[in-house]
């Protein structure tokens, strides 16, 4: 693909200044529509032009920054193992404890009934990471965590909050194990693998669609472990199983699948949005700033009684109507800053201003995705849409001003694909 003149002067002339190393540098500037929304704006002095295309600039504008000396990056291994030990490790408590509570039947039988909820969320889950999908290893890690971790975490703080619990009454007992001690410790303890993910994997976590990703992936985990101790419990001690379960399972399955899911969410909503700020100190405080809402939206929820079915419609529905209109409000202003990244792409010549609204708008991808199914190329242009998007992220990572020379070599490999992907659907 060719570069206009125009872009190629836009480039070359891009007035310069020198940094702290004088090294030469783009004076502080944005391009008209840098900053198309709220999500990922960019600091004058961070942005910088895109690589120009080397089919038409000279080859030192493709040349990667050098890698810094002295620094070897593991990626993902550390974090990997530690989870994999971890899990292991919880599962030796979790696993007894459900057998315990359900029997083997029980546990069958709700661990096929569990099943079904989960798979609502987690296609959720895949709705809403469709063209930028977050590395499948990380979402496993998420979801293995609220799975195991956080449940076997909640097991051993649980009776510190047992000792606090009044003993005037099993009815006040209970009420305050389900209203005060299930939402602080659980909600803890689901986030807490946020905060190991946004500490631990920065590179993959850097917005609040990628919170809510991940907070949705862990909160599955854990409605899945406990649906199964619920199902299964009704299934080992129940007079009429049979009843009793499809009671429980409309109660949790049908009428309440996301709600470990929205309380979590907050959190993790919150937590993506202090990501962009790529600190450390920002992302302890937003762990701790996140929990609030979570665990007074768990609170609520637990604390429904006798007029469950009318706070459930009036204010239950309301709320996950209000979550999930957030949530395509979140995707809508990613497509806009997906859409305006790419376009700086286009002016380097990596992409047609058409090929740019087909990439990052979704009627140009289920256009797209439609007439190369119709020609046999269905997953070569999902690829080359997913390929364009990872890019675009990429850039957005570039501009933020954080670990710039990492996320270079990652945009450099992006675009060595992008002639590849793109000649892939057009054979």
């Amino acid at each position: 693909m060719s570069l206009s003149s125009h872009s190629v002067l836009w480039n070359r002339l891009l007035p310069m200044t020198m940094n702290h190393h004088g090294q030469p540098c783009p004076r502080p500037y944005l391009e008209p529509g840098a900053n198309p929304t709220w999500i990922g704006r960019v600091q004058p002095g961070n942005y910088q032009p895109a690589p120009g295309n080397p089919t038409s600039l000279p080859q030192q504008t493709w040349a990667a920054p050098p890698t810094p000396p002295g620094r070897r990056s593991w990626g993902m291994l550390p974090l990997l193992i530690a989870g994999t030990v971890l899990v292991l490790g919880s599962l030796l408590l979790v696993v007894p404890f459900l057998l315990g509570n359900t029997g083997i039947t029980g546990f069958v039988i709700g661990f096929i009934a569990s099943l079904i909820p989960l798979s609502v969320v987690l296609l959720t889950v895949r709705l809403i990471d469709r063209w930028e999908p977050e590395p499948k290893r990380l979402l496993w890690f998420a979801f293995t965590w609220g799975a195991a971790v956080s449940i076997a975490g909640t097991l051993l703080i649980q009776p510190l909050f047992a000792l606090a619990a009044p003993t005037s009454s099993e009815e006040a007992f209970t009420y305050f194990m389900a209203t005060v001690q299930a939402p602080i410790v659980e909600e803890f303890t689901k986030s807490l693998g946020l905060l190991v993910l946004i500490l631990a994997a920065r590179k993959y976590f850097d917005g609040p669609v990628d919170g809510v990703v991940f907070a949705f992936t862990i909160a599955a985990g854990f409605a899945f472990t406990e649906n199964i101790l619920y199902f299964g419990r009704e299934i080992a001690s129940s007079a009429d199983p049979g009843t009793d379960l499809v009671r429980i399972f409309i109660l949790r399955g049908v009428m309440s699948p996301f709600a470990h899911a929205v309380f979590t969410g907050t959190t993790g909503l919150i937590m993506g949005f202090a990501a962009r700020k790529w600190h450390s100190g920002y992302a302890v405080l937003a762990f701790f700033v996140g929990l609030l809402p979570a665990m007074f939206l768990h609170n609520r929820w637990n604390s429904m009684g006798q007029n469950f079915l009318v706070e459930y419609f009036v204010v239950q529905v309301p709320i996950f109507l209000v979550a999930a209109a957030g949530i395509i409000l979140l995707r809508v202003a990613e497509g806009k800053l997906t859409r305006q990244r790419l376009l700086e792409y286009a002016r380097a010549g990596w992409f047609t201003p058409a090929e740019v609204e087909m990439l990052a708008t979704s009627r140009g991808r289920r256009q797209a995705v439609r007439w190369a199914s119709s020609r046999g190329r269905g997953h070569q242009m999902k690829s080359f849409i997913k390929g364009a998007t990872a890019l675009a992220f990429t850039r957005q990572r570039i501009l933020s001003g954080r670990d710039v020379h990492i996320h270079q070599h990652d945009e450099l490999e992006h675009l060595r694909r992008i002639p590849t992907l793109r000649a892939a659907v057009l054979q």
